[in-house]
């Protein structure tokens, strides 16, 4: 029975060590996401009509001022919600998974205006999500 009890520890460590470990990736790449999409916020709205590429004919066409607040904006919280992941606590993975897929939305809607930052970005939300997604299993 004790031989029992051991074993299922032993089983516990790796899996808890790797959700440590995908916990502190999120974090970290939510940090730099949410960096990246507070600059790309702050250069939407001071350069946005001469920075930006125009597509008239896009979908989803907002002005970059528009733009500019929504990326400042999720930055912002993208970067706190990285930060509070290091509390370890679920409710900050939980919301940072909410975080990352908007900004995942946000950042596909961004393709047509700044191809290269919006994919760069993008990226890292999937990352962030996988992350998160990870440590939560890891808590099962």
């Amino acid at each position: 029975m004790a031989g029992t009890v051991s074993r299922d520890r032993t089983r516990e460590r790796p899996s808890s060590s790797w959700a440590r470990g995908a916990s502190v990736f999120a974090g970290s790449m939510m940090l730099v996401a949410g960096i990246l999409q507070l600059f790309e916020g702050l250069t939407a709205l001071f350069y946005g009509d001469n920075f930006l590429v125009r597509t008239p004919t896009y979908l989803f066409s907002l002005s970059p001022t528009a733009w500019g607040w929504t990326h400042l904006v999720l930055g912002i919280l993208i970067a706190a919600a990285g930060v509070a992941i290091f509390t370890g606590n679920s409710v900050a993975r939980a919301l940072g998974i909410l975080l990352a897929g908007l900004s995942a939305i946000a950042n596909f809607l961004w393709l047509p205006h700044y191809p290269l930052w919006a994919s760069v970005v993008l990226a890292l939300d999937v990352f962030v999500i996988w992350g998160l997604a990870k440590s939560n299993l890891g808590d099962f």
